[in-house]
């Protein structure tokens, strides 16, 4: 779960998975939202990989990146754990949000 965390502090990831929120988008279109090197793209694209929030396809000769819902669900069961009981728990199992069971 660090590594989910540490993926998106930094704005430019958090940007990526709200954009992915819509559905999946080829790394092309991805980086044409920035205005950074492509290979800084691919790094902030390969940090959310790594992390999990994302998954890859290979669509001919593009990859298409989608958000991986399941790791953002952890994280965010987290956080709701830490506000309803201010404990940190990060080894404790995360409840699944209600309606996503």
């Amino acid at each position: 779960m660090n590594e989910v965390f540490k993926a998106l502090s930094h704005p430019a990831r958090r940007k990526i998975v709200a954009m992915l929120r819509s559905g999946p988008l080829a790394s092309g279109d991805i980086a044409q939202a920035f205005d950074m090197a492509w290979p800084t793209v691919t790094g902030h694209l390969n940090a959310l990989k790594d992390a999990g929030l994302v998954e890859t396809e290979r669509a001919g000769t593009s990859i298409r990146y989608r958000l991986n819902i399941t790791a953002a669900q952890e994280a965010v069961g987290f956080l709701m754990d830490l506000m309803a009981t201010g404990d940190a728990d990060a080894t404790a199992p995360v409840r699944p949000l209600k309606g996503t069971d």
